[in-house]
């Protein structure tokens, strides 16, 4: 796959790889945190129900980081991007 300079980094957790063609980093443009994730799909068709719910809202057991900062204390799905942002898709672990 071609990267452009706009093309933000996203770093996928194991467990979605099947879905990137067992890729653990894919570049996707968006301007915002739901332009990339909606532009990911496009990409890797199926991911995004696994990131986001029906309502389309990130899933509680998923966290996604902007430059290693969650989302949910920035702006959320309108979080803004810039080149050479890198976003991290990380599912929840439980333990016990």
């Amino acid at each position: 796959m071609n990267t452009t300079l706009n093309d933000i980094t996203v770093r996928i957790p194991t467990p979605l790889r099947g879905l990137t063609q067992n890729k653990e980093v894919v570049y996707v443009s968006g301007k915002t945190i739901k332009e990339l994730l909606l532009n990911l799909e496009t990409q890797c068709p199926g991911i995004l129900n696994r990131i986001c719910n029906e309502k389309g809202e990130i899933r509680r057991f998923v966290n996604v980081y902007l430059n290693g900062e969650d989302i949910r204390f920035l702006n959320g799905l309108d979080t803004p991007l810039q080149q050479r942002d890198e976003v991290s898709i990380v599912p929840a672990i439980a333990g016990g």
